[in-house]
């Protein structure tokens, strides 16, 4: 689809423009190319891509040129795991929703409430982009209402099941129009079955859109469906190291003055708060620029983090898996994994901060003796990526250990991830 398509589909003509002359788009990114038309029409979509491919702009164009500017209550609601995720959706909607008379709000915890509440009362916003416990706060407070919300976007929604916010993601769709009535977009960069259940049952016949997807090709040469496995974006230049744990702090050293100019950013990946902090710490104390996101900084300290890595004053970020998932942070050149992820999700989504946009990229991961559970799975990701494996990691085999039930462990389903049979209620006289 071409802008001149977008805007015969029903895009705002004002929306099309600052696109096209503002922003300098030569043409709609595949992602946004194949939703807009069908959200468009009104349908629900479940889109899959990789990181860095447009998904904020695929969801909020054909969204803006329908909600009601006149209309002073909520119509869209944004849902996001991590306030920066939710920040960033903010900017682009308050952006863009300036053009046509659209108002939105961010919400998310770590700052004052009552701000808050006072700002939904003052400005009655047609959008509201939240992250989940905030949103539940205020819902049992009777602050915000969400029953005119005809617009529901679950943005990484697989992140904000595995943050536990399950039955929180439940209750807000619970508030909001029935899905007869309203339209839903899931958008992630992956398609775990806990996705796809929580798809079946809030989503009415929606349709997929796969980016950066291989097709399967069957006998006849003809395409019979998609892999949808997990996949890698291959324009990043994947290395895996094999080290010990005490041999970590000065083998980052070392990679930082290899990849790191002074001034080109790099992003290194930590998986606990304190050892994030303990790793901003060390490379201060080694003469780096650096500066630090995770769970136990305020939201001040994190926005100031992130607003100076991105201007390039403090080139060097340590970050909690906060920043993995759908930060837009542009020109990251390496992507260092300090401590490899929990999951081989989180893997991909950190990877994926850098080769964003059609550029290419680097990332460097720490591969210890105690996460050789997850060598398969990495060996995987990396061949389909066509990225050379290294003999160490080999050595640790090929097997994929299978995924266990978010809620039930190992007693979960055994039907391929579908959903459980609801339980029968028997009334004994």
């Amino acid at each position: 689809m071409s802008f001149i398509q977008a805007s015969e589909a029903g895009i705002t003509k004002a929306l099309v423009d600052y696109c096209t002359e503002t922003k300098k788009f030569i043409k709609p990114s595949p992602i946004q190319a194949q939703c807009w038309p069908i959200l468009a029409k009104g349908e629900d979509v479940v889109g899959i891509a990789e990181t860095g491919s447009g998904k904020t702009l695929a969801f909020a164009v054909p969204a803006l040129s329908t909600l009601n500017a006149k209309m002073k209550k909520a119509q869209m609601l944004v849902l996001a795991p991590t306030r920066e995720l939710a920040m960033q959706s903010h900017e682009v909607l308050h952006e863009f929703g300036a053009l046509v008379g659209i108002k939105s709000i961010v919400i998310y915890g770590g700052v004052s409430k009552h701000d808050q509440i006072r700002k939904i009362k003052r400005d009655g916003p047609q959008c509201i982009i939240a992250t989940p416990g905030r949103l539940v706060d205020l819902l049992q407070e009777q602050s915000v209402d969400l029953s005119s919300i005809s617009h529901l976007v679950l943005d990484e929604a697989d992140r904000m099941l595995d943050m536990g916010f399950e039955m929180d993601v439940r209750r807000i769709i619970g508030k909001c129009m029935p899905k007869e009535k309203r339209q839903t977009a899931m958008f992630s960069a992956t398609w775990p079955a806990v996705i796809q259940e929580l798809a079946a049952e809030f989503l009415v016949d929606p349709i997929r859109v796969y980016v950066g997807f291989e097709a399967i090709i069957d006998e006849n040469g003809d395409t019979s469906g998609i892999n949808d496995s997990l996949s890698a974006n291959k324009r990043v230049k994947q290395t895996v190291e094999v080290i010990e744990d005490r041999a970590r702090g000065s083998r980052l050293n070392e990679l930082l003055r290899k990849y790191h100019d002074g001034k080109n950013l790099v992003l290194v990946f930590a998986l606990y708060k304190k050892e994030a902090q303990r790793l901003e710490d060390n490379l201060k104390r080694s003469g780096f620029k650096c500066c630090s996101i995770h769970g136990d900084k305020n939201q001040e300290s994190r926005t100031r983090a992130l607003s100076e890595f991105k201007n390039g004053s403090c080139p060097i970020l340590v970050a909690t898996d906060v920043a993995a998932r759908g930060l837009d942070i542009p020109n990251v050149e390496v992507v260092i994994n300090y401590t490899f992820p929990l999951t081989i999700e989180d893997y991909v989504h950190r990877i994926g901060r850098t080769g964003r946009a059609g550029k290419t990229g680097r990332s460097h991961t720490f591969f210890q003796p105690g996460d050789k559970s997850h060598a398969g799975e990495l060996q995987q990701v990396m061949r389909q990526a066509g990225q050379p494996i290294p003999e160490k990691l080999m050595a640790f085999g090929s097997t994929i250990k299978k995924k266990e039930h978010k809620l039930y462990g190992n007693f979960g389903p055994r039907d391929n991830g579908q959903p459980m049979k609801k339980a029968t209620k028997i009334v004994f006289d």
